[in-house]
């Protein structure tokens, strides 16, 4: 749309999510929050909405002063977004990003915020030359403060990889090389991860032949696809390992990722999102995630993810960007996935 964002799916999960923690203590899934509709609740009630779900994460796409007013001491974990348009500013000067904190981290002591995600799925393109510079300079403008801790990385999306089949395959394009290769060296050396935005739903979409429906939605009896000695159950571990094989290839074998955006739409492209197919989906990967399970390629590395979104965002083009959301704007559940 890092450790990042958590909802759960059945009043068991809930019971259980409460205290599923990552190594260091925060919780390890969420909930994106979108704001593009002009129908939503205020951020002080949507913030209570996380609070009575006991929803561990939130992903901010800006930095909002309501929501960030309202998520003061509430010990909900907080990935801040910078805003697209801001990065030429935030890549230009260290003091352009003290002004950036100044302004919209500073003041808000009690928000546990633990990541800064320095511009969304902009790589490849005219701004990811922006990118790096921009988080080099947010973090210079952190350090010493009282949010030293927080570490700044970036969101990518699928269009960043050239080749992801079968996942040993995984490479990136060569445009987004030239944005991600200092990025990843930067990471590598701050421990963060990058970010990923994985939808297993589009990729289903746009090639139902070849793709099976029970392989997305994590319901498939056994393994569909082998790689060498890995077999994969599901997509979405595919679609991970990709991204893991890329940053090998590129020698930054020892970058983590996190899923800062999944989902499925409940609506909008016929018989290929219902709201029994986003339950579906949503709930299992919300199970995987909970239950700190790795991918073929990496078992061992616990997965943080958020689940997109909180609300169907009507602002959101036409069709099933307006509906990804867990809750109708006015609070309801677009489906059951909390009882």
């Amino acid at each position: 749309m890092a450790s990042l964002c958590r909802v759960f799916a059945t009043s068991i999960l809930a019971s259980v999510l409460s205290q599923v923690l990552t190594a260091n203590g925060q919780p390890a899934f969420g909930v994106c929050y979108g704001m593009l509709g002009d129908n939503l609740p205020t951020p002080a009630a949507a913030i209570q909405l996380y609070k009575n779900h006991n929803i561990g994460t939130l992903q901010l796409y800006d930095p909002n002063p309501e929501a960030l007013q309202a998520l003061g001491n509430s010990g909900i974990s907080v990935i801040l977004g910078t805003k697209n348009e801001d990065l030429p500013n935030l890549a230009s000067s260290v003091e352009a990003a003290k002004s950036w904190i100044d302004a919209h981290v500073l003041p808000y002591q009690g928000v546990n915020i633990k990541y800064i995600a320095v511009g969304n799925e902009v790589i490849p393109g005219e701004s990811a030359q922006c990118v790096l510079p921009a988080m080099q300079n947010l973090q210079s403008a952190l350090s010493g403060s009282s949010f030293s801790s927080v570490a700044t990385t970036t969101a990518v999306s699928g269009t960043v990889l050239g080749g992801s089949y079968p996942p040993s395959s995984g490479a990136f394009t060569d445009d987004a090389k030239r944005a991600l290769s200092g990025i990843l060296q930067f990471l590598s050396d701050t421990h963060a991860p990058l970010l990923i935005n994985v939808y297993p739903y589009f990729a289903y979409a746009a090639n139902p032949t070849n793709i099976r429906l029970d392989y997305a939605l994590f319901t498939a009896p056994g393994p569909v696809v082998r790689d060498g000695d890995l077999s994969y159950w599901n997509l979405l571990d595919a679609m991970v390992d990709a991204y893991y094989a890329a940053m090998e290839r590129e020698n930054f074998p020892n970058v983590g990722v996190a899923i800062s955006e999944s989902g499925w739409p409940s609506a909008g492209n016929g018989n290929f999102t219902t709201p029994q197919l986003a339950l579906t989906y949503n709930r299992n990967f919300m199970k995987k995630i909970v239950a700190g399970t790795g991918t073929p390629k990496r078992p061992d590395s616990h997965l943080d993810g958020n689940i997109f979104a909180m609300f169907n965002e009507d602002l959101k083009s036409a069709g099933v960007e307006q509906n990804f959301g867990l809750f109708y704007p006015d609070g309801t559940p677009v489906y059951p996935i909390f009882s």
